[in-house]
């Protein structure tokens, strides 16, 4: 079994494209939720949150985040001799913190949608799926939690693909496919996938707010 090699140029810089977006991203959106400026919703649209699972987890980092900025520019200050590592330390630790507070910010202001045509699922800024209420069969309140922690993940269950969009390693909505479909994720266009799984504070509200459009077929257990 042959290991994988370095990255290419075309890998790399695909992999620095996609780091420069994702930073630009939570800039624009840590100046919103500054600015108290949520992204404007379309006329019927519908605002479910995802936040909840992972609010104090983020709060901590973020409270340890601010703490560690003094301490360890006290102790750079006193240990080491070079005056610039003490501002490079600083200005990593700032750069760290707001980081955070822009995740936190990007997840506020980008929650799931239902609309008048179609369920919008969000993660952050970094996913945006459209799915038309015509390509839904129904939507299915279960909650599950997920052995990885990663954000996003694709597994195949017999002959069908699922994607995950878990938040905290859980999802509590299973949206079922009428027929096979692609989305546009971080690294690039998925598998056809039979149905997608996300996670929403409300799975509840949404459903009902899901049975008041042209949804079709719409279920819950």
């Amino acid at each position: 079994m042959t290991e994988p090699g370095p990255p290419t140029g075309t890998n790399l810089g695909q992999l620095l494209r996609r780091a420069a977006t994702a930073e630009a991203a939570m800039w624009r959106s840590l100046y919103l939720w500054a600015r108290r400026r949520p992204l404007p919703p379309e006329p019927g649209d519908e605002p479910f949150g995802y936040l909840g699972v992972v609010k104090p987890i983020l709060g901590i980092f973020i409270a340890l985040s601010a703490v560690e900025i003094p301490i360890f520019d006290l102790i750079v200050t006193h240990v080491v001799p070079w005056r610039p590592a003490r501002w490079i330390v600083l200005g990593l630790g700032v750069w760290g913190l707001l980081w955070m507070v822009g995740l936190y910010a990007s997840m506020t202001i980008h929650p799931h949608v239902v609309g008048d045509t179609g369920l919008r699922v969000r993660l952050s800024s970094g996913i945006d799926i459209r799915i038309p209420w015509r390509d839904i069969e129904a939507l299915r309140k279960r909650y599950r939690s997920l052995p990885s922690s990663r954000s996003v993940q694709v597994e195949r269950e017999g002959d069908r693909q699922v994607l995950h969009l878990a938040v905290g390693s859980q999802t509590s909505i299973d949206v079922l496919l009428r027929r096979p479909l692609t989305f546009d994720l971080p690294k690039g266009r998925s598998v056809p996938v039979n149905e997608l799984r996300l996670y929403a504070d409300d799975p509840d509200g949404l459903l009902r707010s899901a049975r008041g459009t042209p949804a079709g077929d719409t279920a819950s257990r």
